[in-house]
């Protein structure tokens, strides 16, 4: 089993488009199954897994607080077949992901062999940044400011 923690690359300002360029250097080593992490904008990414073979009954998807699992189960065929060359592998395998804050699974699709699993950012109103207007000096009080007058009487009272 396989743990990668994406929690520090997940960030808003990173995104999962550093994961992708800090994996290809190791892209031998990564194993099995063979996935891609994509973003398509700023609050959605996605997870293919390519599992040929794979039925959608023998694969499972759980989400536990912020720990996204994938396993994938094999029936066993029930005749033996004689490979003169397996370049298919059909064997048991566990991958899970650690999301960031706010990032939740939105859907997941199985077709033509890979699994999709589509993820999506919902950073609560409270918690997104707000914009503050940066008003002015009203022009009466302008005025009073600008008139040396006006502040020595003031003063002098």
């Amino acid at each position: 089993m396989r743990n990668y923690d994406l929690s520090p690359l997940l960030r808003q300002w990173i995104g999962f488009d550093k994961l992708a360029s800090s994996m290809q250097g190791g892209q031998d080593s990564q194993g099995f199954p063979p996935y891609n992490i994509e973003k398509t904008d700023d609050n959605h990414y996605r997870i293919s897994l390519a599992l040929a073979g794979f039925k959608q009954s023998e694969l499972d998807i759980e989400v536990e607080g912020p720990r996204l699992t994938v396993r994938g189960k094999p029936t066993p065929t029930e005749k033996q077949v004689e490979y003169l060359h397996q370049g298919l592998v059909r064997k048991e395998f566990s991958l899970t992901f650690t999301l960031a804050e706010h990032l939740n699974v939105d859907n997941a699709q199985f077709e033509n062999g890979l699994l999709h699993i589509d993820l999506l950012r919902q950073v609560p109103e409270a918690l997104q940044p707000q914009r503050i207007s940066i008003g002015s000096a009203a022009p009466q009080e302008r005025q009073v400011l600008d008139n040396p007058a006006t502040t020595e009487q003031s003063e002098q009272q």
